[in-house]
């Protein structure tokens, strides 16, 4: 019984959420194997092979695999897939992309979101934005998995030494293309890889004053911000700064959600982090049911006073 864990890359390193991803496929049992499918992506194969845990990379490079388009990654997955028990993805952007191309080409059904593996056959995924887990039993003979990557501790970076292995490159498939990207320039940390997040609400009134009260804090922290869908929705934040079950799902060792009421959305996106700091003046908001510190304080005395003091 084998792993493969689609890696997520840049061609020149492994992102973060792949470590995570090669935890929960150890805990499948048997050995972990890792596809880094991408164009001059050498250096990324080699950090690849340096993960604890994994014996083997594949490394596959072409033109066609440059920007990671889903058709030609499936394509090439599943030029392999007979080889393994189990095929994983962060369940990220990419990941959730690709899955589904794989599980529907292989006739499998796709296990969404895992956040505990049980045993080889049996999984553990959070349903109804959080509130319910379901156990979910496969009997596919190959197990297509996206694995929510707050559900699992990263894996060392260093320390191992596994085998690299070249595989030749599908042909471009010719059902999209490349053509261009506009990357947002952030000095931040990114916010789903952040040890400290500071977020928002809409009860900070307009983008103006989000910027004035949470720039500084989050300066003063070396932290990322995020922001409730509220406060998006209202134009006081940017939509990649979402945090919750239709943004991005984060655990960071410090989350302070500074006038955010805690809707069930929200939730979904942030109830692992390690610590979470709750600053609202309504002692009834649901936030407060999972902060492990809670400020019944107006937002906008209480954190220009916290990043004073610190």
């Amino acid at each position: 019984m084998t792993s493969l864990v689609i890696a997520e890359h840049d061609n020149a390193s492994i992102k973060g959420a792949t470590l995570n991803t090669i935890t929960a496929a150890a805990a499948c049992g048997g050995d972990v194997h890792v596809l880094v499918a991408g164009h001059n992506a050498a250096a990324a194969a080699a950090a690849a092979a340096q993960i604890a845990g994994v014996s083997k990379v594949i490394h596959a490079d072409s033109d066609s695999l440059a920007h990671g388009l889903a058709e030609n990654v499936a394509a090439q997955v599943l030029a392999i897939a007979a080889q393994y028990s189990h095929i994983l993805f962060p369940a990220t952007a990419g990941g959730k992309n690709v899955a589904p191309r794989v599980a529907a080409k292989l006739d499998v059904a796709q296990i969404s979101d895992v956040t505990q593996v049980i045993s080889a056959d049996t999984f553990e995924r959070p349903i109804y934005a959080g509130n319910a887990i379901a156990t979910v039993q496969s009997t596919d003979g190959t197990k297509v998995i996206t694995v929510r990557t707050t559900g699992f501790d990263a894996a060392a970076a260093s320390g191992g030494s596994a085998a690299v292995e070249t595989a030749a490159a599908q042909a471009d498939s010719g059902k999209s293309s490349f053509k261009g990207s506009e990357i947002a320039k952030n000095d931040r940390p990114e916010l789903t890889a952040a040890k400290i997040i500071v977020s928002g609400g809409r009860a900070l009134g307009s983008s103006e004053k989000f910027n004035e009260v949470m720039t500084p804090l989050a300066d003063k922290l070396g932290a990322a911000i995020g922001a409730s869908r509220a406060a998006v929705d209202a134009g006081y934040a940017a939509n990649d700064l979402q945090v919750g079950q239709t943004g991005k799902i984060v655990a960071p060792q410090l989350y302070i959600a500074a006038g955010i009421s805690g809707a069930i959305q929200h939730l979904a996106g942030m109830k692992d982090s390690k610590v979470i700091v709750a600053i609202n003046k309504d002692p009834e908001a649901p936030i407060f049911s999972v902060a492990d510190f809670g400020l019944e304080a107006d937002l906008f005395a209480a954190v220009p006073e916290l990043t004073q003091a610190l």
